[in-house]
């Protein structure tokens, strides 16, 4: 076996192994999945501040992200 082909393999068997576990969510289901602490931002207001809070000591724009920047580098 080549090394690309063992690559391919190390990179596929993962991937494969991980989307086998998705399913789509019933109905009935889409209740529990719909409370707050299950949101990916729990606490949409403090993070408002937080960014709020950075800008005012970077004094930037965007800087938080992987891109853009007051200097105008993007």
């Amino acid at each position: 076996m080549s090394g690309s082909r063992k690559l391919l393999l190390v990179l596929l068997l993962p991937c494969s192994v991980m989307l086998s576990g998705c399913q789509p969510v019933q109905a009935w289901e889409r209740g529990v999945l719909a409370k707050p602490e299950m949101a990916i931002d729990a606490n949409p207001l403090e993070t408002q501040l937080n960014n709020h809070i950075y800008f005012s000591k970077e004094a930037s724009n965007g800087g938080h992200s992987a891109t853009g920047g007051g200097c105008g580098c993007n």
